[in-house]
């Protein structure tokens, strides 16, 4: 389980869902990829310290949101204050619901959107998500109803502005 080829094959079975969960926090692919390299890199380095294979995919996500808050702390999007407010652009055909979701789900706030992400996408209870994040279960639960209300605010300031979301004919999201 420690050499190498163990290693390889873990990153191999484990890098499709660190890239799902990558995209969901950073919101790009190119980003997604980059963040789950840089968590491999960093489980690589402490493999021979991890004893058990069921403990692997637990200490890599832990890695990967550790690693994307440490990145989101360093790089604080700048914002351009003006006086005047830009002319409103022509809108465009209603996104899917699933773009609408992401685009709301971009404006969270680092550790919002890790806490969201875990709870609801991973399907991690509270406790799980408190481990992950190293927080008490209590700050999991402000931070999910926060997180939440913001989401549902954002999302009905959507529809409102451009209709009622559908869910495509197809069934696919």
């Amino acid at each position: 389980m420690r050499s190498a080829e163990g290693f390889a094959e873990f990153a191999e079975a484990a890098a499709p869902r660190l890239r799902r969960t990558a995209f969901l926090l950073c919101g790009d692919w190119h980003s997604a990829e980059d963040l789950v390299q840089s968590t491999l890199a960093k489980v690589f380095v402490a493999w021979r310290r991890i004893q058990r294979h069921d403990t692997a995919q637990a200490y890599a996500s832990r890695t990967l949101v550790n690693t994307y808050l440490a990145d989101r702390r360093l790089k604080r999007p700048a914002e351009v204050l003006t006086a005047v407010l830009p002319e409103r652009p022509v809108e465009p055909p209603a996104p899917e619901t699933r773009m609408v979701v992401l685009g709301a789900l971009a404006l969270l706030p680092p550790r919002s959107r890790a806490v969201v992400v875990l709870r609801y996408w991973a399907d991690l209870s509270v406790e799980q998500v408190a481990a992950v994040l190293d927080c008490s279960t209590g700050n999991v639960k402000s931070q999910s109803a926060r997180a939440l209300s913001k989401l549902r605010e954002l999302l009905a300031d959507d529809i409102t502005t451009r209709g009622p979301v559908t869910a495509p004919k197809n069934g696919t999201s």
